[in-house]
């Protein structure tokens, strides 16, 4: 996730490079909507991928649907604190609130974080320990990024 003042290619090639140097793999499909810096972006971060201009209400083809949906929580909790400040807060706010999302749903394994938590054998104790770990683990990594 990265947060920006404007949305341009400039933004739209920051994104791409942290994302590529964050998953370490390069991927072969980029769906994204119909915002053109996104295509020129892509085009010139990875070359080699395949670029899929989607929308909402297209009859057939690729949908970007359960992306936006994704963003329900993010919005909701957003509504309650008026918007975001400042980009920098944003971005830590968004990068955080992301981060306890993703371990919510299970796309990020507790145990990954914590590797002395093993999930067979924990107890309800050990798992709240693990937790909070995890939450120093995930804090540190965002002190480190700002």
């Amino acid at each position: 996730m990265l947060l920006r003042d404007k949305r341009n290619r400039a933004s739209a090639q920051a994104f791409f490079r942290q994302a590529l140097a964050r998953a370490g793999v390069i991927p072969k499909v980029v769906i994204s909507d119909q915002h053109h810096p996104y295509v020129k972006a892509e085009a010139a971060v990875i070359p080699c991928a395949r670029h899929v201009r989607t929308g909402l209400h297209r009859r057939r083809g690729y949908t970007t649907q359960p992306i936006e949906r994704s963003h329900v929580p993010t919005r909701d909790r957003l509504r309650g604190a008026r918007g975001l400040r400042t980009v920098r807060s944003g971005q830590r706010f968004l990068e955080s609130f992301e981060a306890l999302h993703a371990l919510r749903r299970g796309v990020v394994k507790l145990h990954m974080l914590v590797p002395t938590y093993r999930p067979m054998r924990a107890s309800m104790h050990e798992t709240a320990r693990a937790i909070v770990e995890a939450m120093d683990v995930l804090g540190t990594q965002l002190k480190k990024a700002a």
